[in-house]
């Protein structure tokens, strides 16, 4: 049986009970007729490489292997996996279910449950581009040591010779050629951000090539991207088995895996721990970009993205401890190496001293002539019990020390896996392949990331949506233009800003209002209502006390830690000083804070101006006197209740208004034991209108 329609009293009442107008998922029955122009997926494997290739990244190769060796190794994973579980999936879930229910970009989704939350997709679109323009140079890091792989020895292996003096490089003596290839040849840098210098041309031509990828490989969207995917998805677990397999045939490699898993569980105690942990679960499955929801936008409405939030979060997981212990491995190999070194060192010391100083009393049992013939544990027990008597000339040789000196993000690929690599026989073949890796790693990011920018666009602006092509290379150019600023000989310095700063608070703030939106504007009953109808089956209702409370309260704690820091912490960066030969921490001077401040205003404020101008709008519009006279009749939409008993045949439906030529939809969305049958409401005259959400 109908009910009568709600009037306006009503209506209000009603609504804020249901905080919102609108039906987030379609009826199958009643598709949008734009969907048959959307593009979909070929597959599922299809999709389930694209979001895998986007969720894992460089990160996962060298930001959580440093967090675990940071902060307690087993600990930290165990740390990290609660809060895997409590915060990254559920945040997860409901991305990819707001997504795939209503078949839209990042604006569009947040626009469809309110106009006023239309911010929330603008300010994700600002943080994609931040963090595709450094990104993409990283890529072109990754190209320019692909180049310079294909030598032997690596040009990294040894110290140039100065041609005017006929020895060794002294900044390359000071140091050790890895370093200097990295911040002398590859970046050719300066001593501090302050200092700018001139463009350096091979990086340039470095990040047009990547740049110029990119855009070939997303040119006809996602048709085009997803067939790359299959390469640049799987090939980086091919390489790391691979260098797990060899990496576990060195010396050191079980040091360097015992290192990774011994926990501290002390660590816990660290309000700083569990900001880094939830940190990277925030960033390891991209929450907030966009990515995640344009890529499922492009699912059919039935596909199980409970499944794939399980799924893809596992793969995520697992992916960051393989990574890491082939680094763990590597670092291992590495601190053994060095250590041995040392060892060596002190017994060449000790065999000049042999002629005159076998006899004190602190000599050593061992042969000091035999350096094959001493071990490490021997040497080490040794100088514990005779250390503090012996002269400067003689060190201490600890393997945890060189373990304990933790090597992030550019410094670990670029400098540290380096070094082992060279090490290796057939060092070119290792470092092709590694590079090969970090460079696939990385497109596959980025493609997802550019998705993040274009698909919400095109979904909100028609006129872009027909020139994919145009606005595709456009985008990329400008990205090519606006990343010359760290092809500068201080860009490195930049890369190090926005990767620390232009996207943590923005993003953190984003995920915030999407939460709210869901939880608290639309409603959590309403959202699994919705999952349910695509999925046949009700979530869990504890999906809704973790979107409500579990959720939106880490977050919020997140963002006060991250903002605390910034402020009582004031900012650093490590810059390479070519007199010392050695890096050094140094404070951002007042203009580079004053960028840092810029970048995280500028990608939050489409969130509050969204907010003011719908309010201005909807205020304009009730402020217009209703036209007097005939005209075009503006007709509501209102969901009312009925019993599922009812029978809701062809006869119940509204007639559909002849004069207008406008059918009244017939959705019905599921609560319990009730139907929401969509009825037609005339606007009477003099009746103030209101903003209206758009519905699918």
């Amino acid at each position: 049986m109908e009910k009568p329609a709600l009037d306006s009293s009503e209506e209000r009442a009603w609504l804020g009970e249901g905080q919102s107008e609108v039906q987030l998922a379609a009826s199958p029955d009643t598709a949008d007729p734009d969907d048959a122009d959307r593009p979909a997926w070929d597959s599922k494997i299809q999709y389930v490489l694209a979001q895998v290739g986007f969720s894992v990244g460089l990160g996962n190769v060298w930001r959580f292997p440093y967090l675990c060796h940071q902060n307690g190794g087993g600990a930290f994973m165990l740390l990290y996996v609660f809060l895997l579980l409590i915060v990254g999936v559920p945040l997860f879930f409901m991305e990819l279910a707001a997504g795939q229910s209503i078949r839209q970009g990042s604006i569009g989704v947040w626009k469809h449950i309110s106009p006023k939350l239309v911010g929330i997709g603008y300010s994700s679109c600002v943080v994609c581009f931040y963090v595709a323009l450094y990104y993409n140079v990283i890529i072109a890091w990754s190209l320019f040591y692909l180049g310079n792989s294909f030598q032997y020895p690596l040009p990294w292996e040894h110290c140039p010779i100065d041609v005017a003096t006929n020895d060794t490089v002294k900044e390359c003596a000071s140091s050790s050629p890895t370093p200097y290839f990295w911040f002398r040849k590859a970046l050719n840098i300066t001593n501090s951000i302050e200092e700018s210098g001139e463009f350096n041309p091979i990086m340039t031509g470095c990040l047009l090539a990547a740049w110029a990828i990119v855009s070939l490989a997303m040119i006809k969207g996602i048709k085009s991207s997803a067939r790359v995917m299959y390469f640049s998805s799987v090939f980086p677990y091919v390489v790391l088995f691979i260098f797990l397999i060899r990496g576990m045939l060195l010396d050191g490699a079980i040091d360097g895996v015992t290192y990774m898993f011994y926990p501290k569980l002390e660590i816990w105690g660290n309000v700083q721990v569990w900001r880094q942990a939830a940190t990277q679960v925030f960033f390891a499955l991209g929450l907030g970009y966009g990515s995640v929801i344009a890529y499922s936008s492009y699912n059919p409405i039935h596909n199980n993205c409970h499944r794939d939030a399980l799924m893809v979060s596992c793969i995520n997981f697992m992916t960051s401890v393989l990574a890491s212990l082939v680094v763990f491995v590597v670092l291992g190999f590495r601190a053994k190496t060095i250590a041995l070194h040392c060892v060596a060192e002190n017994l060449g010391v000790l065999n000049l001293m042999s002629y005159n100083g076998s006899g004190q009393y602190w000599w050593p049992s061992f042969n000091v002539t035999d350096r094959s013939s001493v071990t490490l544990p021997e040497y080490r027990q040794w100088y514990e019990e005779y250390g503090s008597k012996l002269g400067p000339q003689f060190t201490d040789c600890n393997l945890e020390e060189e373990m304990n000196k933790g090597v992030e993000g550019t410094g670990l690929a670029f400098i540290a896996f380096t070094e082992v690599m060279a090490l290796f026989p057939a060092s070119p073949f290792w470092s092709t392949l590694f590079f090969l890796m970090l460079l696939n790693l990385g497109m596959s990011t980025m493609f997802g990331t550019m998705q993040g920018i274009l698909t919400p666009l095109m979904d909100n602006f028609k006129l872009l949506g027909r020139h994919r092509t145009l606005l595709t290379v456009f985008s990329c150019v400008l990205g090519f233009i606006i990343g010359l600023l760290f092809t500068q000989r201080s860009g490195n310095y930049f890369v190090t800003m926005f990767d620390d700063y232009s996207a943590t608070l923005p993003l953190v703030i984003v995920v915030i209002f999407e939460t709210i939106s869901v939880s608290w504007v639309y409603g959590t009953d309403r959202f699994l209502d919705d999952i349910e109808l695509m999925l046949k089956w009700r979530p869990p209702v504890v999906y809704k006390y973790l979107w409500k409370y579990v959720c939106l309260l880490a977050m919020v704690g997140l963002l006060a830690a991250s903002f605390l820091r910034m402020v009582f912490k004031r900012p650093t960066y490590t810059a390479w000083n070519q007199t010392a030969a050695s890096e050094m921490t140094l404070e951002y001077p007042g203009w580079a804070l004053a960028m840092i401040v810029m970048l995280i205003v500028f990608a939050s404020l489409p969130v509050p101006i969204g907010y003011i101008y719908s309010t201005l709008k909807n205020r304009h519009a009730l402020d217009v006197p209703p036209q007097e006279g005939p005209g075009p009749q503006v007709h509501r939409e209102l969901y009312t209740k009925c019993n599922s008993t009812d029978q809701l045949d062809s006869n119940s439906h509204p007639a559909p208004c002849e004069a207008d030529g406008i059918r009244p939809r017939t959705s019905f969305l599921p609560v319990g034991n009730e139907q929401y049958q969509l009825l037609p409401q005339q606007e009477e005259e003099g009746e103030e209108e209101e903003e209206q959400d758009t519905g699918v």
